[in-house]
């Protein structure tokens, strides 16, 4: 007897099961990296651990995006995923970067949730930031006009997790605005692809 996933299952393990093995396979690679300039706007927005949580929860919106996303969507989102994992692929390979982390501070369960992450996370991998990609994605798949306070919050959600890649100093401002850029274009991509399939 053959084991079938419902569709969205499936659209979420082919679309977001990609990105993590570029991710993390690449991340490992031991290489010389291009550090991240940090900026004006990334001075402005002072570096606090306590954004963490806001940051972790990213896994939780992908899934609803997947779960709750109109189903004729679904096919898109999973597309545009695959692209920016392809896309990501070819740069971190290419063009490895970094940034300066700042030092965390001794104590508090903000601080140790915070070290707990970047031990299992990657110092490089950082430009183009997948979760300002899949973010945007995430929130776009979930954007509908005729339900516009649900849309309204999970934009907002959206928001919140992007200033907290600044905020945890995982990501700069160039790093997210190069991920806002990518998950644009994916989303462009695989709406015009699936578009042409459709002809």
């Amino acid at each position: 007897m053959s084991l079938t996933l419902p569709p969205r299952w499936q659209a979420m393990l082919l679309g977001w099961g990609c990105v993590g093995p570029v991710y993390h396979t690449l991340g490992a690679l031991p290489r010389a990296a291009w550090v991240v300039p940090e900026t004006a706007l990334d001075r402005a927005i002072a570096f606090d651990p306590a954004g963490v949580w806001l940051y972790l929860s990213f896994f939780a919106l992908v899934p609803c995006a997947y779960f709750a996303c109109p189903p004729q969507r679904l096919r898109w989102l999973m597309h545009a995923f695959q692209l920016c994992a392809l896309a990501c692929l070819l740069i971190f390979l290419a063009w490895p970067s970094t940034l300066v982390y700042p030092p965390l501070p001794a104590d508090g369960i903000d601080s140790e949730a915070l070290r707990l992450l970047i031990g299992i996370d990657s110092p490089l991998n950082c430009l183009p930031s997948l979760h300002g990609a899949l973010g945007l994605l995430a929130v776009a798949a979930l954007w509908e006009r005729e339900r516009p306070w649900r849309s309204t919050a999970f934009a907002l959600w959206g928001l919140l997790i992007f200033h907290a890649t600044i905020e945890t100093r995982r990501h700069l401002v160039i790093d997210l605005g190069a991920g806002l850029a990518l998950g644009a274009a994916a989303a462009w991509l695989s709406r015009y692809l699936l578009h042409r399939r459709m002809q």
